[in-house]
């Protein structure tokens, strides 16, 4: 249902759409271009969206229609529910008593700074959105923007926290971007390690 939230914004091609897809959610949510695709023939059959004509490389744009609208504000109105965190490198940690010496810290160090990234990107991200005029930052995409930022900040100081015992001996020290100490950006980013935000540099720009 979320990608009748995009065609909101007018029509998109099913490329477009898994583009816009991760971007926008793909740190927080699993998107895969199968499932935009899938979804897309499921809708159009449903009557929620229609398929415009073929164009370059193919590519058909799909737009939404009255009964989409009506089906995604129903969605977006139900209780979302409790999340589900899949986070696998916890899941290693939980059973690295079983692993050979110093995989588990090699492990914790690469995932560190994919984090690491993912946070500095995000910092970057939340200066561009403060230095917006007035009006022009979309509050809902910088409430998600924030969730990540703490998210990331709290990963990383969990990692730092951990004993030797666990990461067998593997640096710890976790590196710290210039100016992220003080001022907003400290106030409170979650995902895949592309550093991108959870809400889109795309929708940053959408007045408030």
């Amino acid at each position: 249902m979320s990608l009748l939230g995009f065609l909101h914004e007018g029509p998109l091609t099913g490329w477009s759409l898994v583009a816009t897809a991760q971007e926008e959610i793909g740190d927080f949510w699993s998107v895969t271009q199968s499932q935009v695709y899938r979804e897309l023939a499921t809708m159009a059959r449903l009557g929620l969206v229609e398929a415009g004509e073929r164009g370059p490389r193919d590519r058909r744009p799909y737009a939404i229609t009255d009964a989409g609208r009506e089906a995604f504000a129903e969605w977006l109105l139900a209780e979302p529910g409790a999340e589900i965190i899949r986070f696998p490198l916890l899941l290693t940690v939980l059973f690295g008593r079983y692993l050979p010496a110093g995989r588990l810290g090699a492990f914790i160090d690469a995932h560190r700074s994919i984090h690491s990234a993912r946070r500095d990107g995000y910092l970057e991200h939340l200066r561009e959105m403060e230095d917006a005029p007035r009006g022009k930052v979309d509050p809902y995409a910088l409430a998600t923007l924030r969730f990540g930022l703490a998210y990331e900040t709290m990963v990383l100081d969990w990692m730092t926290a951990l004993p030797k015992e666990l990461t067998g001996g593997s640096a710890r020290r976790r590196a710290k971007p210039a100016g992220a100490g003080e001022g907003r950006a400290g106030e409170g980013r979650a995902g895949q390690g592309s550093g991108r935000s959870p809400a889109s540099k795309r929708s940053s720009s959408r007045p408030a």
